[in-house]
């Protein structure tokens, strides 16, 4: 089997995004794999995912410009980008500990593995409810014994938990869920309506005065909002003062961003969000697709509201099969989907092991990014709505298909002095904050992030002027 360069699965993304080539070829790849302990292709997944959103802006420059530019991405930069909430320092201090204790793995009666998803309190009490139980670790372990693993998983999503039963890859092939899958790309870009195209507003960087409505949590959307802001967009979170929220992974993908508070269970709140995307060029949102058509968000919805909207959709499962409207999470996708099981299998244990990064999440994430800008840039030119999709799933089965690393799991975890270099500081309304720069170095117009990360809610809900 040809095991594709970093270059080559660059130049695949690229192609079915429908880029010209010419661009690849200021693409400057550097660094070899493995950087991380793990099986699977990793650094090459992080590399390319961020090189591919990097030359997206390198050519809306050019077409905003005429000025072509480099696009150079290192894998180990990349790789610790994908970790980036791992390396966050706010005021000098330490993330706290990622998951709530009662979260990870459980056997079931039938001897399988489950994993848990409880940081939401709702979702913690949502398993203690279907297993009538203390929201205690032990208690939880006891009353899964009287489980079999997929009689629960079914039983727990019914029951507005998240929840993944570990599977091998083959049986996850074999699930019709995967096999709705099957025939997809790793993202799709299609055209759902018809609008004159919007020229370019006036600016000195590749998105500048273009403006994103992120309407996203935790790490896949917020990364892809993220690195639109990097790129000079005004990407405007909007969030709600009754959703729950992980703070440290707020603060690090809210670098670059507005915040602002819209509730959009009332009807005042979702007039402030139509309003929004009448003036918006991206709609970028990580909702279940019956839950944002219910508020009057669907692609279609956003289209009549705004001809001409780039309409971005994230899904855990994917937008087809039985599975599509499923909750989930990076983690439960991957014991879901076959990576947990065969990165265990690898080491030589008996049970789950994890990716040694949130590695669904950030490379969907990039891709998201990259999607927007591509639709975005044909939109420039020939007009339209555009819908883009991505999924966990589906970048997991890209990430399966780069192939394995053969004793990759013997690397050694990098050390605090490998990430140093690529850590930058910034002003924050957190304190100051040390964080990742972003890996994409253009050479005309270096990606940074114009706005200190800031508390949720901390703007008016109002575009500000396009200079």
């Amino acid at each position: 089997m040809h095991i594709h360069t970093p270059r080559e699965i660059l130049t695949d993304l690229w192609r079915r995004a429908g880029g010209e080539p010419v661009e690849l070829a200021a693409a400057k790849l550097t660094g070899e794999e493995p950087q991380l302990p793990s099986s699977f292709r990793v650094a090459a997944a992080a590399q390319a995912s961020i090189a591919a959103a990097g030359i997206a802006a390198a050519d809306i420059w050019r077409a905003r410009s005429g000025e072509g530019q480099e696009v150079a991405v290192d894998m180990r930069h990349a790789v610790i980008e994908c970790r980036s909430e791992r390396y966050l320092r706010v005021d000098g201090k330490p993330p706290p500990p990622a998951w709530d204790p009662t979260a990870g793995i459980y056997r079931t009666g039938d001897g399988r593995y489950v994993r848990l998803h409880t940081n939401f309190a709702h979702h913690r009490a949502a398993v203690c409810k279907v297993l009538n139980c203390a929201q205690e670790r032990d208690a939880i372990q006891t009353a899964l014994m009287q489980w079999q693993g997929e009689a629960f998983e079914t039983a727990a999503y019914a029951g507005g938990a998240v929840v993944a039963m570990m599977r091998s890859h083959q049986e996850w092939c074999a699930h019709p869920q995967a096999r709705a899958l099957a025939e997809l790309p790793p993202f799709t870009i299609e055209k759902i309506g018809e609008a004159p195209p919007k020229p370019w507003p006036a600016g000195n960087r590749p998105l500048a005065g273009i403006r994103v409505l992120d309407l996203s949590r935790v790490i896949a959307g917020p990364v892809a909002g993220r690195a639109l802001a990097a790129h000079g967009a005004d990407v405007m979170l909007i969030s709600s003062q009754e959703l729950p929220t992980i703070p440290w992974l707020v603060i690090d993908t809210g670098r670059g961003k507005l915040t602002s508070f819209v509730e959009l269970k009332g009807e005042a709140g979702r007039a402030t969000l139509r309003q929004l995307l009448q003036q918006a060029d991206i709609f970028s949102q990580g909702y279940r697709p019956r839950s944002i058509g219910a508020l009057g968000f669907s692609p279609e919805q956003a289209a009549e509201i705004n001809p001409g909207i780039v309409y971005v959709s994230l899904s855990a499962y994917g937008h087809v099969g039985p599975w599509a409207d499923r909750r989930g999470f990076d983690s439960l996708v991957q014991t879901a989907t076959g990576f947990n099981h065969a990165e265990g299998q690898a080491a030589e244990i008996e049970g789950p092991k994890e990716l040694p990064a949130q590695m669904l999440d950030h490379a969907t994430g990039y891709l998201m990014a990259f999607g927007a800008m591509m639709a975005k840039a044909r939109q420039a030119r020939e007009g339209g709505s555009w819908l883009v999709r991505v999924s966990l799933a589906q970048t997991g089965r890209w990430l399966w298909n780069l192939g394995r690393v053969s004793h990759g799991l013997e690397t050694e975890d990098l050390k605090a002095d490998d990430v140093l270099p690529f850590i930058e500081e910034q002003a924050s309304g957190f304190g100051p904050l040390h964080g990742v720069s972003h890996s994409a170095k253009l050479s005309k117009t270096p990606a940074v992030w114009a706005r200190p990360a800031m508390p949720l809610g901390s703007h008016k809900a109002e575009w500000p002027a396009r200079s």
